[in-house]
């Protein structure tokens, strides 16, 4: 590097008026003061050094590395979008099974609840003819309750008439001819 420094400032020293010749085959290309053979020299001595640092090796090496590296990123970027597409997959095969177990569901509620809804209007049509049977009988009952009631005051106030009746009308020798025609009719009977 200082060679080239010391060379480059000998040419500019050296002005325009030493103006050497562009051949390589002349003498004059082959002297220190023409700049161009200076630039041959620095740059001949500049690739020496890179070779000489193994430049070229460790720059294909870093470009093989990031190379290598790009390709390891491509290939993990491939990895996980397969991965992710088996995972979509995953997830709709997994949606279309909730939907579908939702839709069953669906049905199921509905089915039963219009067998809710029949059962309950069976329970409504069962429990109103009790209600009504019930009613029925409980006017029956009302009506033999109040037949009986009435029959019973009839009855009561039938006996009550005949004996005021038979009381004003029957003498007393009546009464014993009834009583022996009462007994005599009760032995008939036992016997």
């Amino acid at each position: 590097m200082r060679f080239l420094t010391l060379t480059s400032i000998a040419v500019v020293a050296a002005g325009p008026a030493m103006a050497a010749s562009k051949n390589p085959f002349s003498a004059e290309f082959w002297k220190l003061s023409n700049t161009d053979f200076i630039v041959a020299i620095a740059f001949i001595l500049f690739i020496g050094v890179l070779f000489y640092f193994k430049v070229p090796g460790m720059v294909s090496k870093m470009l093989d590395d990031r190379a290598s590296g790009i390709q390891s990123e491509i290939n993990e970027a491939r990895a996980l979008r397969e991965e992710a597409q088996t995972l979509l997959a995953s997830y709709e095969r997994k949606q279309k099974e909730v939907q579908a177990q939702a839709d069953k569901i669906v049905a199921q509620a509905k089915k039963d609840a219009e067998a809710a809804a029949d059962q309950a209007r069976a329970d409504l049509k069962t429990s109103i003819e009790r209600r009504l049977a019930a009613a029925t009988d409980q006017i029956a009952s009302a009506e033999a309750s109040a037949v009986k009631e009435v029959r019973d005051t009839a009855a009561v106030v039938a006996v009550q008439a005949a004996r005021e009746v038979i009381a004003q009308q029957m003498t007393a020798a009546d009464g014993n001819k009834l009583i022996d025609d009462a007994i005599a009719e009760v032995e008939a009977r036992l016997h």
